[in-house]
């Protein structure tokens, strides 16, 4: 196996750039506090990972790493946001100070670096697609062992896998006996039990805010629990109504001085 020691050239410089860059997002996906942040760490780490697999001339894994990891990181991220709750006006607000600018000047680096690149391609008669196809490459190899050698292994781990699937969705379905509740029972249940007759307070209620992370005000302004998920909770993720009744305390203020003047 080749050491990093035993790199040469612009492969070594390379893994000397982007191998800190790795450990320093993986790190970043441990200890972030923020669901958000840890997706992003996490992306950045499969994508070094996949760009690793192609300068060490596997290619095919290293398409598959970006496409399909980062891919489906990519889509938990969105999960993550739609399930947290991000307000339009939010997105303006720059959290990280000079992180507008450091973005613009690394898509201005990485333009230059594919243009530069690209630039450098030279096609001659040497370098066609007959002399590219002259020997078998990663994709052809890997297809002869996937669909050749290994064909009756990957197809019985494919029936595995789907009787896995079936027999799973057997065994947690449960046969409803009676007819499911609608919205009639459920109320007529809650009068009965005495819990909460006119249901759960809905979060951002009386807080000039409808996220799902800002608990809900009662009327004499205390803070209902109820209101947020109990993951949120756990999290130390839950907003501060506080902010927004201090908000209108300040409007009221400015309307009674206006009305003074």
């Amino acid at each position: 196996m080749t050491t990093a020691l035993e790199i040469g050239g612009g492969e070594a410089v390379l893994f000397w750039t982007l191998g800190p860059i790795s450990v320093i997002a993986a790190l970043g996906l441990l200890f972030a506090r923020k669901s958000v942040h840890a997706a992003l760490c996490m992306v950045a780490t499969m994508l070094i990972a996949g760009v690793f697999y192609i300068a060490n001339e596997a290619q095919f894994v290293g398409i598959i790493q970006i496409v399909v990891y980062s891919g489906a990181v990519m889509m938990l991220f969105l999960f993550v946001v739609m399930l947290v709750g991000v307000d339009a006006a939010d997105s303006l607000v720059e959290t990280i100070k000079g992180q507008r600018w450091a973005t613009a000047l690394v898509s201005v680096g990485l333009l230059a670096l594919l243009t530069v690149t690209i630039g450098k391609v030279v096609w001659g008669p040497s370098v066609g697609l007959a002399a590219v196809n002259e020997q078998t490459g990663n994709v052809t190899g890997l297809a002869h062992l996937i669909f050749g050698r290994y064909l009756w292994l990957f197809e019985v781990s494919a029936l595995l896998l789907i009787v896995a699937a079936v027999a799973a969705m057997i065994l947690a379905h449960r046969t409803r006996l009676a007819a499911a509740p609608n919205q009639r029972t459920w109320a007529a249940r809650r009068f009965r039990e005495g819990h909460h007759p006119a249901g759960l307070p809905a979060p951002g209620v009386y807080a000039r805010h409808n996220a799902v992370d800002t608990p809900a005000l009662l009327p004499d302004g205390t803070v209902s629990d109820l209101s947020v998920s109990r993951v949120l909770t756990a999290r130390a993720q839950v907003t501060d109504p506080t902010v927004y009744s201090e908000a209108e305390r300040d409007i009221d203020r400015e309307i009674e001085e206006g009305s003074e003047r």
